[in-house]
């Protein structure tokens, strides 16, 4: 019994520290919808154009990706498979090579395949959202859910240039500190957009809700197909039990 309770402390301690770098921060709300064919071809497009240069999807090929999502294979081949060395059938690897993102970045941006699963779509949907200019990182940027965060801000195109904007309060609300001048709270947590992107605000945070929603399909593809099984499953066990009563009744009629 000891050596299972270690065994599962253990494995609560990865989740525990990728937890930890939006500790303290309100997450927004996300519920995928793995139905939306719509939302999950945009979602692809975006990740494709925005975040396959430096993050993988390993575990996912352009072809069950496709046909999932119900693409046909030219229009893939077309706009979405920039790479000559990566065809329909290949898995969605980055086209930047480990030694380059070690140089560039001081370590290898991650593979994304699990990440929906790892982090939760709530963080995910969030971290994209809060980007912000901060001139003392190397990048330009950091980010609210993840501070110091070493990747710069891809979406801004779409998005703008996202700034903290600064308020006075009577009231301490979160990190606020007080004015000795004004005797107010001054607080810098308020993220708006300052200049404007290729998008509108509610625009941004449906492209970015799509890409989130492909992430989540990308963690568990088969998700879907599991659903639609599970009731034809119950009802072949519904029906085989009914035989497995009834054979039994007449197995044991001689008997008794």
């Amino acid at each position: 019994m000891k050596k299972q309770l270690f065994a599962l402390l253990f494995a609560l301690v990865p989740l525990c520290s990728f937890a930890a770098g939006g500790e303290g921060v309100h997450l927004r709300s996300m519920s995928p919808d793995l139905e939306n064919q719509a939302s999950l071809q945009n979602g692809m497009k975006l990740y494709v154009n925005y975040c396959m240069g430096c993050h993988s999807l390993e575990y996912q090929r352009f072809s069950r990706a496709a046909e999932d999502l119900g693409m046909p294979q030219d229009l893939v081949e077309d706009n979405l498979i920039f790479s000559p060395e990566l065809g329909y059938n290949d898995q969605m690897h980055k086209a930047m090579s480990a030694e380059d993102a070690e140089v560039w970045f001081g370590k290898a941006p991650p593979d994304l395949t699990l990440e929906a699963r790892l982090r939760g779509t709530d963080w995910i949907y969030s971290y994209l959202l809060s980007f912000y200019r901060d001139s003392e990182r190397a990048t330009g940027v950091n980010n609210v859910v993840f501070p110091a965060v070493g990747m710069p801000n891809v979406l801004e195109p779409l998005q703008g240039v996202q700034e903290k904007v600064c308020a006075a309060s009577d009231h301490a609300v979160g990190d606020a500190e007080l004015d000795p001048l004004t005797g107010k709270y001054q607080s810098c947590e308020t993220l708006q957009v300052t200049s404007p992107g290729s998008m509108e605000p509610k625009e941004f945070e449906q492209a970015v809700y799509d890409l989130t929603n492909f992430l989540a399909y990308v963690g568990e593809p088969s998700k879907l197909h599991a659903q639609a099984l599970g009731p034809k499953v119950l009802i072949f066990i519904l029906l085989f039990g009914i035989i497995a009563y009834f054979l039994k009744r007449e197995y044991w009629r001689d008997i008794h």
